[in-house]
């Protein structure tokens, strides 16, 4: 008799421990990855995929390319367009070629030569008019107006040859300044786009998935590769009402996971302000007790590298 109540009370005793409450310290979470979708802003065939799912890459290291045809057409057409700008400017810069100087010069010298004879002339004509019936007055007059007119010539050449040594003026250079810079960026929007075609691995990290294979066109913006760094592992887990308010940024907590040995430290990063769940009509003792708060953790990156999205945890918080 003795030997069956101590058996029923040990019975008692081991059912009322299953039905106890998990201590609410206590809280079972998994693991959660923020991945980090690579894409190009360019759409194209997907020519080079360099890295497959589980592989680990470095920062900068090649992901993927996309035929990049069109852009470097449009890259080297930019890059004659802005050559041939800077040409035009540097050659309104200089003014007339040596050869045209020359020449002018020439002109010039030939007209000072006939002002010379048309000086010489009217000043004959004006001592041969102080003499009477030496000399008629339309002969004066001829001589007056060839003398202006090879006066005019030469002040025409040697302002055309001033202008000569000179470059273009002000305003259209203004203007042609103006349009290689235009060009320039034109030829840096290219050499961006072309860039894009290439794209590398922003963070270090595992590749999580990759959503293309070689030879399928891509549509501008869409993922190639997911990639998941480590310091995007985290935990999440939901804390009851009666613990959410001791615990705070950047707590410790001990986590427990399937196959790691040992308990592993993780740092609360971060506490939902607001209850997952929220009671109706009023908020009262027994339905407190249904509230639950997410917390999110993040571990070193040592450690984040052993786990993986999904997996369930245990947590042990303060």
């Amino acid at each position: 008799m003795k030997r069956f109540l101590s058996a029923t009370a040990l019975f008692s005793l081991a059912g009322l421990t299953s039905c106890a409450p998990p201590h609410p310290a206590r809280v079972q979470g998994y693991i959660e990855g923020e991945f980090v979708y690579v894409a190009s802003s360019q759409g194209g065939t997907l020519e080079t995929l360099s890295v497959s799912r589980g592989s680990k890459v470095n920062a900068g290291e090649p992901l993927f390319s996309l035929d990049g045809s069109p852009e470097r057409d449009a890259l080297d057409q930019a890059k004659r367009r802005l050559s041939e700008a800077r040409a035009n400017l540097a050659d309104a810069r200089k003014g007339k070629r040596e050869s045209e100087i020359q020449s002018l010069q020439a002109q010039i010298s030939q007209a000072r030569a006939a002002l010379a004879y048309s000086s010489a002339e009217l000043a004959r004509q004006e001592k041969l008019g102080r003499v009477a019936g030496a000399g008629s007055a339309e002969d004066l007059e001829r001589a007056r107006a060839a003398h202006d007119q090879d006066s005019a010539h030469v002040a025409q050449l040697e302002a055309d040859l001033e202008t000569a040594r000179l470059g273009a003026r002000e305003d259209i250079l203004a203007g042609m300044e103006a349009n290689v810079r235009a060009l320039e960026a034109a030829e840096a929007r290219s050499k961006w786009e072309l860039d894009q075609k290439s794209r590398l691995a922003p963070q270090a990290g595992v590749i999580f998935d990759t959503l293309y294979r070689a030879g399928e066109w891509v549509e501008p913006g869409r993922p190639v590769v997911a990639l998941l760094p480590p310091e995007n592992v985290k935990l999440r887990a939901f804390v009851p009402e009666s613990v959410v308010g001791a615990l705070h940024q950047g707590d410790s907590v001990r986590v427990s996971v399937d196959g790691v040995a040992g308990a592993i430290t993780a740092r609360i990063s971060f506490i939902s302000p607001q209850a997952e769940y929220t009671p109706p009509v009023i908020y009262s003792d027994e339905s407190r007790e249904k509230l639950a708060f997410m917390i999110e953790a993040v571990f070193d990156p040592k450690t984040a590298t052993q786990l993986h999205p999904g997996q369930p945890v245990n947590v042990q918080l303060r």
